[in-house]
């Protein structure tokens, strides 16, 4: 059995994180829209006042996947809750658990901060992973609608009298 094992992300990862984000955004056909570089990952993520946090997971130590998450609150449970933005395995070793492990380190950082919950998103088409989440205890949020605004919209909202 090989061994997985999980690390917080450093500084140094910038580079490795990207390469994550680009494959992942592969995946979900959307690398059009990664604006991400090595530069800015390392100043949203590992700044002195970032709110951003960063998993890198290893097989015999090569960089397999990846979770960044952040805290939110809910102000009916009056506690705060991880989300987590990005999960990612290389498809090469997806199977082997990495995934699974990935997530438990998180619940654990969940409760260990004294989170009432652990949240992500999934794409509605991305039927294996959908599955996989569920096989575990997570159950979708399907009464909730997400909403966003970005780039000029966004600009354009808030500059309006």
């Amino acid at each position: 059995m090989t061994q997985i094992t999980i690390r917080k992300a450093q500084r140094d990862d910038a580079q490795l994180i990207l390469h994550f984000i680009t494959e992942l955004a592969i995946y979900e056909k959307a690398e059009h829209e990664v604006l991400a570089t090595i530069d800015t990952i390392k100043t949203s993520i590992f700044s002195d006042d970032s709110h951003v946090n960063a998993l890198i997971c290893e097989e015999q130590g090569e960089p397999i996947g990846m979770a960044i998450y952040f805290y939110n609150y809910s102000t009916w449970l009056a506690k705060p809750g991880l989300f987590l933005e990005d999960l990612y395995v290389s498809q090469a070793h997806r199977g082997k658990g990495a995934g699974k492990l990935l997530l438990k380190q998180l619940a654990n950082i969940a409760l260990d901060k004294g989170c009432g919950r652990f949240e992500w998103n999934c794409l509605d088409w991305n039927t294996p992973s959908r599955e996989f989440y569920e096989s575990i205890g997570a159950q979708s949020q399907d009464e909730w609608v997400g909403y966003r605004m970005s780039g000029q919209t966004l600009i354009d909202f808030a500059k309006k009298a």
